[in-house]
């Protein structure tokens, strides 16, 4: 358990020092053209400037393309027009995160159905952890976002490169509150395999016990986990 609890605290210090994120305003100040119109949300500048042959998929200097800055804005009718405008709804920033994934961590339910409804895939390995939006949202405890991408087809079973499942991480990086709880329901419901141990061995009930997360032991238990 020892190792185990090391493992937990440099994902904790990784997830806090790689996390997502959005333009600064000295960014937004100094972006021309389409990033600066994405960054405003203006989704007339947009037309115009893509009719004048903008390139939608241009990207500032961590890689953002005008869709993810339109994404961390929760600019819907700009995210419509970038994607009309032949911007990749599936593209990666520097860190390797998608719109879905930007919406999913931001626990930004109306971006989300943006972005999947734009084409945005919940299947996507996104992240410098090889991860998915389902295993971020896991991971932050945000139950309706991940109930969203279980329906638009998200893996239920992915292991990124720490070795842990959704399923996991909602209990390993979650509380054992009501909202991790709840989150760990919606995969119960859906599913999930929840007998995947983790690099130590250690299966989502033993965690959960360990942790002494009762709700979570409970649910686990009548669902058949071992």
């Amino acid at each position: 358990m020892r190792f185990a609890g090391a493992l937990f605290f440099v994902a904790c210090c990784a997830s806090a020092s790689h996390a997502q994120v959005p333009p600064s305003p000295a960014e937004k100040a100094a972006y021309t053209g389409l990033l600066a119109a994405a960054a405003k949300g203006d989704a007339a500048q947009i037309k115009a400037l893509a009719a004048k042959g903008g390139k939608p998929d241009v990207r500032d200097g961590t890689q953002r393309t005008p869709l993810h800055v339109a994404a961390y804005g929760a600019h819907h009718e700009a995210m419509r027009a970038l994607v009309a405008a032949g911007a990749d709804p599936n593209a990666l920033e520097r860190d390797r995160y998608d719109i879905v994934t930007i919406a999913a961590v931001a626990n930004d339910l109306p971006t989300l159905k943006a972005a999947l409804a734009l084409g945005g895939s919940a299947k996507n390995i996104t992240s410098r952890y090889d991860g998915t939006a389902l295993i971020a949202a896991a991971h932050l405890g945000h139950p309706e976002i991940v109930r969203t991408l279980i329906a638009a087809g998200a893996p239920l079973d992915h292991v990124n490169n720490l070795g842990w499942t959704a399923v996991i991480e909602a209990i390993v990086l979650g509380n054992g509150g009501p909202r991790h709880t709840d989150t760990l329901k919606a995969l119960v419901d859906a599913r999930a395999n929840l007998n995947l141990a983790d690099r130590n061995g250690e299966t989502p009930l033993a965690l959960a016990r360990a942790r002494r997360y009762g709700a979570m032991v409970k649910l686990l238990e009548q669902a058949g986990a071992r």
